[in-house]
């Protein structure tokens, strides 16, 4: 169900359904992808969600912009700064709090938007720290099918990454007419470590926080060359799969009472 859509007069009626808030980006994506990739496929996953979990979730607009200071070294990369962006995540908070909601979902769709979303998740539940019945919660697509997307034989790599074998894939499928393959590369690794992965292909052991022109001439990385749309379809399949499962264990978690 799609909150906008709905009539002010019907909100109060809806409060006990899950409220999910999909979170993009406006941002390079390398020489072959457009650039609003990560509100493309964040808002394909929250349509076809939508479509399975009916009137029992509630779905808002997805946010175009997100916090991508990171990438603003590249032509087009449009961003909130980490506390403008906090700020703003508060004040949608606040105000599905105050019409009732208790069951809210931030669904991420952009790496770079982790941090301040946690910062205001933090702040809104700390305000509203005797009120043990409301759920707050923020996850990425990407984090809640990392598993499954191991599983998927063709896939090169482990986990997804910038304009990415993944990503690129993704909008294969979804908007192909958009995806220049050609001009597809990605970041050459400049130093192996056992403790940080500058590219991202590995998980590191320390945090490292550089904006990606250190990393990558192109702005991508991965391996964008081997993208299919068959495997598109797949990864879309799964990250659906992961995000309506969420959604409905969300709404069943019951209020914490001490014994």
């Amino acid at each position: 169900m799609r909150y906008g859509e709905l009539k002010s007069t019907e909100i109060p009626y809806l409060t006990d359904r899950v409220v999910v808030l999909p979170l993009g980006a406006l941002e390079q994506h390398g020489r072959h992808l457009p650039m609003l990739t990560d509100t493309m496929t964040d808002d394909e996953i929250v349509r076809r969600a939508e479509a399975e979990l009916g009137d029992s979730a509630l779905f808002l607009p997805t946010l175009w912009a997100g916090a991508s200071d990171h990438h603003l070294a590249f032509p087009g990369t449009i961003s909130f700064s980490h506390d403008t962006y906090s700020r703003m995540l508060i004040d949608l908070l606040e105000s599905l709090i105050g019409h009732g909601f208790t069951r809210i979902l931030l669904l991420n769709g952009h790496g770079g938007n982790r941090v301040p979303a946690h910062m205001a998740l933090y702040e809104v539940q700390m305000r509203h720290r005797d009120e043990s019945h409301l759920w707050l919660a923020m996850t990425s697509w990407f984090a809640l099918a990392a598993q499954q997307l191991t599983e998927i034989p063709e896939l090169e790599q482990t986990q997804v990454r910038h304009a990415c074998e993944v990503e690129t894939s993704m909008i294969l499928h979804l908007r192909p007419e958009l995806v220049r393959l050609d001009l597809a590369s990605a970041a050459r690794v400049p130093f192996e470590s056992a403790f940080y992965s500058p590219d991202g292909n590995m998980l590191s052991k320390v945090t490292v926080l550089r904006p990606i022109d250190h990393v990558s001439e192109s702005g991508a990385y991965g391996r964008p060359d081997l993208a299919t749309a068959e495997k598109g379809k797949r990864v879309f399949d799964i990250a659906v799969e992961q995000v309506v499962a969420c959604v409905r264990d969300l709404a069943t978690w019951n209020t914490f009472e001490p014994g």
